[in-house]
């Protein structure tokens, strides 16, 4: 980096940056730390635009906004990327000023041919839950789950779909995933056998990408980005500084310019201090 570059943009993920992961369930699950809340906003204090960019679906980030106290009473409101870049929105309140879809049918099609027991979820944006042709595990969805049979949820185009199997591992689904080719669609491969389908193209990248277009006079040089999963791979590679959170897995880190610390040694925190110290 140049002497004197400064981040404009932080892009944050979620789940392994900003929270601590914990084994099950827990009503503590979503919750910042000290560390990191400060830094957030000595970021904030110089004037850097904070954007939330994570898997998640947008009804399940506007708790860690709120969490955060963004945007600040009088600011303008704040930009979050959503569904691994699928969504991109504003808040608050909730305003979906971009969006991708796609037709899943086909590579959901081909997934289930192999595991056929897997879990299938897409998001009912607006309502706040899933249409699921299961119930998934506790804890790894937020909201109502409505039973619906799978040729009704991937019945019209959407933004994201999410497969899981619990009785396989992430190295089952990156194995199938790279033999399928699963033509006309991306996909991320998260820390378990939990597949994203995602429109091709459509990365936390494209839509951290969308965000500095809509701000004006800000690209990637501008952006310091800090993730930790498969999902952040292009976002660590497109951000003037990608930075990986300790815990990742070699790819990721391979991916990034820097690592950071661990997440439950506030790796996020040691970064955003780096260029927003405390006075």
């Amino acid at each position: 980096m140049a002497d004197d570059w400064s981040p404009r943009v932080v892009a944050l993920d979620i789940d392994g940056t900003l929270l601590k992961w914990v084994d099950g369930p827990s009503d503590d699950y979503e919750t910042i730390s000290e560390p990191v809340y400060d830094a957030v906003h000595r970021a904030l204090d110089a004037g850097a635009h904070i954007v939330l960019s994570s898997g998640r679906s947008p009804h399940g980030m506007t708790t860690i906004a709120d969490l955060l106290h963004l945007p600040r009473e009088g600011s303008d409101r704040l930009w979050v990327v959503a569904s691994n870049g699928a969504v991109v929105f504003r808040y608050p309140p909730m305003e979906v000023v971009h969006e991708e879809t796609f037709d899943a049918a086909p590579a959901v099609a081909a997934v289930l041919e192999h595991h056929p027991e897997a879990l299938v979820a897409v998001e009912e944006r607006g309502v706040g839950g899933y249409r699921v042709n299961r119930v998934f595990p506790e804890g790894e969805l937020s909201g109502e789950q409505l039973i619906t049979d799978v040729s009704d949820i991937v019945g019209e185009p959407v933004s994201r779909v999410i497969i899981r199997d619990p009785h396989a591992t992430a190295d089952d689904f990156i194995e199938l995933a790279a033999r399928l080719g699963l033509h006309g669609t991306d996909y991320v491969v998260g820390w378990t056998a939990w597949l994203d389908l995602s429109p091709v193209g459509v990365s936390k990248a494209s839509g951290l990408q969308h965000v500095c277009d809509a701000i004006g006079g800000l690209g990637a040089a501008d952006v310091l980005a800090i993730g930790d999963g498969r999902n952040d791979i292009e976002m660590l590679r497109w951000a003037g500084r990608g930075v990986a959170m300790g815990q990742s897995v070699d790819e990721v880190k391979a991916a990034a310019d820097d690592v950071t610390a661990t997440v439950h040694d506030e790796g996020a925190a040691v970064e955003l201090t780096r260029w927003f110290p405390a006075r």
